[in-house]
């Protein structure tokens, strides 16, 4: 998979809120992604479960719709996340490194993921504050865009 150079680093954070703060009614408590650009996204996910850490991905989310990626109360405060639009090549990254893969996957550990066969693909923290219910919505205004040089 090409590498590619991303700038403007502050750019890279969702927006997150809780679901009651954005308005958005649910009747369980998950963690949902909300695509709000006008493309196809793929997502992955990085959290803690039983002293383990665990990565998963790939969502794919159409343009204007948000999926839960989380599905029921959240056991943890932080989760990280990678996004990616399909179009555009634009991300959604941050300095967090853990483990991926190009095809849907779940792995269980962040350590010696080349060795294991998967990418290193860096996740931005997400904060819920031990909400129960949390909502990450992804535009273009805050996605990194593909280093034209690295094209």
């Amino acid at each position: 998979m090409k590498r590619f150079k991303f700038y403007n680093f502050a750019l890279l954070f969702a927006i997150c809120a809780p679901a009651y703060l954005s308005g958005i009614a649910s009747a369980k408590a998950d963690l949902r992604v909300c695509n709000k650009t006008k493309t196809l996204v793929g997502v992955s996910v990085g959290y803690r479960l039983n002293n383990s850490w665990i990565t998963e991905g790939w969502w794919r989310i159409p343009a204007n719709i948000c999926t839960s990626v989380i599905e029921g109360d959240l056991g943890s405060r932080y989760f990280y996340l990678n996004a990616e639009d399909a179009n555009t090549g634009g991300r959604w990254q941050g300095p967090v490194f853990m483990c991926t893969s190009n095809k849907e996957f779940k792995i269980t550990g962040l350590e010696d993921c080349f060795a294991r066969g998967f990418e290193r693909t860096g996740f931005f923290e997400i904060d819920t504050g031990d909400q129960k219910s949390w909502q990450i919505q992804l535009t273009e205004n805050n996605q990194t865009k593909k280093d034209k040089k690295s094209q």
